[in-house]
């Protein structure tokens, strides 16, 4: 059964070859998982990134960009494995927000 990140080979409209330069919070998203997928800490697997983002529910999938989608895979796998909680995540998150750091769409 064909899942619904799955769109190998049907019809997808037009392809955006257009380049664009990555905002800061997506730079600092690749590099956190540089750093958490390194083979000297590997707090997480890029193939757990693959799979947090294909399980992510077709809603979010379909509504998150390239990044958010990362990032909540991200997320959740730290959560998963008790490197962070929910709670401190948010207090975290308020944190930043309070602090005027840069949004997260």
């Amino acid at each position: 059964m064909r899942a619904f990140h799955d769109i190998g080979g049907l019809p997808g409209g037009l392809v955006e070859r257009e380049e664009h330069e990555p905002v800061l919070w997506e730079k600092r998203v690749h590099a956190l998982l540089m750093l958490l997928s390194n083979p000297e800490h590997e707090v997480m697997t890029v193939d757990e990134l693959r799979s947090g983002i294909e399980t992510l529910g077709e809603a979010d999938y379909r509504r998150l960009t390239y990044y958010e989608r990362w990032i909540a895979s991200i997320a959740n796998t730290l959560v998963r494995k008790g490197v962070i909680s929910v709670d401190e995540l948010g207090r975290k998150l308020a944190a930043l927000e309070a602090a005027g750091g840069e949004q997260v769409p």
